[in-house]
């Protein structure tokens, strides 16, 4: 209790706050409580309320998340996935010089349509010497056959002078039995010499005629040998020719397949080699490949439905269905798979390809590395 001067210069006490009474009588030694008053009852019974609401949010929450665990067991789900497609490389059969390109970037493009064009002058020049040199080859085999033909004639003539010297030879030799058969006296040894020479000479005639003959047919084999041989260059000067045209046909790249122009490399002037990579073509049909953990493979197996998500088109589900699972993890295929049988080894849960298609075709453009997430029903 502070002390206050009065106007007069006295001390005095300050003036007390008034008491506050109960309105009941004071008691020897009473103390004036300070405690602050009960609760309302209002206030207390608000308490079985908020316990109730309570333990209707717990069972609400309980039975939410026994709903969400039994669906969820239902299903097998990964991020690790993406957008993949059976990419076509486009490259030349030839190389030379491209003269026209005739796509552009990311333009849609049908199998047979044309990619680009390269500089069909040298190998139209080949197509003219090859056809040069088959025509070349086909009179070869005229000239064969004229002189095949020529040399059959002959070995007519011969086979004709052959019988001939056959028929003379036995007329010789008849002449000579009947002169040898007749008396002594009807015939001088004289006569009978000469007839045996003429046999004789008939005789060799024949044989010089038949051996004629036989040079003849050996000609005509000779010729039709050469015939032969002839044609042998004609198929073979074809063949040439065949292949030079397909060379020149080859001047065109076209489309092997339906889809989208992406990663062009080519412009026109440059120069190309056989085999090199200058377009690829997207098709348009896409697929997922899914990098799920080996433990979560236990119930999948193709054929079952999949729900696929992709990070393009938020809002948007893709249906789809397990076409196949790889056999062996993406590790065990990479550039330098992991050799586990050396050094320290820890267990690393691997991750397994697992391709899933699309159960229907759509407009929306989606490419190779999109991100997806797949989401596979497994029970």
């Amino acid at each position: 209790m502070s002390e206050q001067g009065n106007g007069n210069g006295a001390v005095g006490t300050a003036a007390a706050p008034p008491r506050i009474t109960t309105g009941q009588p004071e008691a020897f030694g009473r103390v004036e409580s300070t405690e602050p008053t009960a609760a309302p009852p209002a206030r207390q019974s608000r308490k079985p309320i908020v316990l109730l609401i309570l333990g209707i949010v717990l069972v609400v929450g309980v039975v939410v998340g026994v709903i969400w665990w039994l669906d969820a067991r239902q299903y097998e789900s990964t991020d690790d996935a993406f957008i993949a497609a059976d990419v076509t490389q486009v490259s030349p059969r030839v190389f030379g010089h491209v003269q026209t390109v005739y796509v552009t970037d990311n333009q849609f493009v049908k199998a047979g349509d044309k990619i680009l064009e390269i500089d069909p002058k040298d190998l139209q020049s080949k197509v003219n010497q090859a056809t040069a040199a088959l025509d070349a080859a086909k009179a070869s085999v005229q000239q064969a056959q004229d002189d095949a033909a020529s040399m059959a004639a002959g070995v007519g003539q011969a086979q004709a002078a052959e019988q001939a010297a056959e028929t003379e030879a036995k007329r010789a030799l008849s002449e000579l039995d009947r002169f040898e058969k007749l008396s002594a006296q009807a015939v001088t040894q004289q006569q009978i010499t000469n007839y045996r020479a003429a046999a004789e000479s008939a005789d060799a005639n024949l044989a010089a005629a038949k051996q004629k003959t036989v040079w003849a047919q050996a000609s005509v084999k000779s010729a039709e040998s050469q015939i032969r041989v002839k044609q042998a260059d004609v198929e073979q000067a074809e063949a040439v020719l065949h292949t030079a045209e397909l060379q020149l046909g080859y001047a065109t790249v076209r489309a092997p397949i339906s889809g989208h122009v992406t990663n062009k490399a080519v412009q026109p002037g440059d120069y190309v080699q056989t085999g090199q990579a200058l377009v690829s073509l997207v098709p348009q049909e896409v697929y997922v490949t899914g990098n799920f953990k080996e433990t979560q493979l236990d119930l999948m197996k193709p054929g079952q439905d999949a729900d696929v998500t992709v990070d393009a088109y938020p809002g948007i589900t893709f249906h789809g269905k397990v076409d196949s699972i790889q056999r062996g993890s993406g590790a065990a295929f990479s550039l330098l798979p992991p050799e586990n049988a050396t050094g320290n080894y820890v267990k690393v849960v691997q991750r397994v390809p697992v391709k899933i298609t699309f159960t229907a075709p759509n407009d929306l453009p989606m490419g190779p590395g999109m991100s997806a997430v797949p989401k596979v029903k497994v029970r």
